[in-house]
């Protein structure tokens, strides 16, 4: 395990409650290094973050790990299986007035 790796991995395990479900995988391309990240459901909010401040501030202290080893490496948070995040949120808002008429008063 390089040393970018062993980074994500001790980062999170120390944030989040299920440390056995967390899965780094290393990709080497034209582009630079990609660590995929894999955690459990449960733990996906410890990860991201408020507004995403964690995830952003993990992704920033990876980049000057790398910048360090003279190498672009990029962090990318998959989502858990049966996430429905970002999906079909507009479906569940409804104008005032389809509220009103729902209330039969």
């Amino acid at each position: 395990m390089e040393r970018d790796q062993e980074f994500v991995d001790f980062v999170v395990k120390a944030l989040v409650d299920n440390p056995d479900a967390v899965k780094t995988e290393r990709n080497i391309d034209e582009r630079g290094v990609l660590i995929t990240l894999d955690v459990d459901p449960k733990d996906m909010g410890m990860v991201i973050g408020r507004e995403g401040a964690t995830a952003k501030a993990i992704r920033t202290l990876l980049r000057v790990v790398g910048a360090k080893n003279n190498a672009r490496v990029n962090l990318k948070i998959n989502e858990p299986e049966g996430s429905t995040r970002g999906q079909n949120r507009d479906e569940s808002k409804r104008s005032i007035d389809e509220v009103v008429n729902d209330i039969n008063v």
